[in-house]
């Protein structure tokens, strides 16, 4: 059997764990929504509690579990915190998620078991 290309780029199953890990992470839609905005500029938790329509507890929930696993990176200044992408595979994972469902598919006019 003959080694193909894409066989140096399998993931080894700690690196399934982790891809597992980091998509729940994301499997929120509230996370998603502030993923896309977080890789458009910089936001301070109340900044993105209003552009999500959160309390600001809320979205300090969302936002340190994403920050817990290492996707964004938060710096103090003063009394508020400021969030970045902090894993840049982020914007390729967003654009997936855009190329899928970005826009409303037409409704197939096939029936099944016709």
């Amino acid at each position: 059997m003959t080694k193909s290309k894409s066989d140096d780029q399998r993931l080894s199953p700690q690196g399934f764990e982790s891809a597992a890990e980091c998509l729940r992470t994301l499997a929120h839609p509230t996370r998603l929504r502030m993923i896309e905005l977080l890789l458009d500029a910089e936001y301070s938790v109340g900044e993105l509690a209003e552009r999500c329509r959160l309390s600001p507890s809320h979205a300090s929930t969302h936002l340190g579990r994403m920050r817990d696993r290492g996707l964004l990176q938060v710096e103090l200044r003063g009394r508020e915190r400021y969030y970045t992408v902090a894993e840049p595979a982020l914007a390729g994972i967003l654009h997936c998620v855009r190329a899928r469902f970005g826009r409303k598919r037409p409704k197939s006019t096939s029936r099944k078991g016709k």
